[in-house]
């Protein structure tokens, strides 16, 4: 299997992509298999997940080897198969309420870094670097880089690293926002699931209302948003979750939001 998923029992998923000997690029059974681990999570009483992938580099992009065998309508029809099942785990991925941590080394490149961008919070190796690589080789953007780029580092910075392909370290993917943060090399697995483990005992179902707000913020208008803002904090006040937290706040205590069933999915 190209794409590992294991969903253990107290709600914590970890998804890896498995074909690190060819620097975990992406073909037509990878982009099947983060589908499949894609729709596992969305199944499941995920409460978050955290992505990695094994070997030196956590995605170089696309698997030009495979996609080189192929040409004319039968390489379009391909790619268009590859990129709706990479693009679909995208959006499963996004509409499930259990937020994403991505843990990246080595080589970042094209969709690698639809990937990390994706995810919530996206730790970076210091031997980290990132390349969009797209029109180096006479291609565009997939795996939403030409949405999440824009969005993170803005317009400008985007063009610049679409249109060049120059090759940034994580010191400088971290300044203009394109990761969370940088950890030492040898410390990154560690942290990754120190941050996963936070993230999986909170509140599951106002981490993902949290996440839709703030996306739905970038492209909504101030009154309808802060409308938003309050249906959505009245439900979470209501919840099971809410009423525990408030709880342990007056009790001067820590919140156990593990003992509330989180929400599998939702809008």
């Amino acid at each position: 299997m190209s794409v590992g998923i294991d969903i253990r029992g107290d709600g914590l998923a970890h998804v890896t992509l498995r074909r690190g000997e060819a620097g975990n690029a992406i073909g037509l059974d990878m982009a099947r298999g983060l589908l499949d681990a894609a729709r596992a999570c969305e199944r499941g009483t995920v409460r978050a997940v955290l992505l990695t992938g094994e070997g030196k580099s956590f995605c170089v992009g696309g698997d030009l080897r495979e996609f080189s065998r192929l040409s004319g309508e039968a390489l379009e029809k391909h790619l268009i198969a590859v990129t709706d099942a990479l693009h679909e785990a995208l959006r499963t991925f996004a509409a499930i309420d259990a937020p994403m941590v991505a843990a990246v080394r080595g080589a970042v490149a094209g969709a690698g870094i639809g990937l990390a961008a994706a995810a919530d919070i996206t730790l970076a190796a210091d031997n980290a670097s990132f390349t969009a690589a797209y029109t180096g080789i006479g291609y565009s953007p997939d795996a939403g880089v030409s949405w999440f780029l824009p969005r993170l580092v803005g317009p400008k910075r985007a063009l610049d690293l679409l249109l060049t392909n120059r090759r940034i370290p994580a010191a400088e993917a971290a300044e203009i926002g394109l990761v969370s943060r940088v950890v030492a090399t040898d410390e990154l697995a560690a942290e990754a699931a120190r941050t996963a483990e936070a993230l999986r005992r909170g509140p599951t179902a106002a981490l993902g209302t949290t996440r839709r707000l703030v996306a739905a913020g970038l492209t909504e208008d101030l009154g309808p948003h802060l409308d938003r803002e309050a249906r959505a904090l009245a439900a979470a006040a209501a919840s099971d979750a809410g009423r525990e937290g408030v709880a342990a706040f007056l009790d001067k205590r820590t919140p156990d939001f593990t003992r509330v069933p989180p929400r599998i999915s939702g809008t």
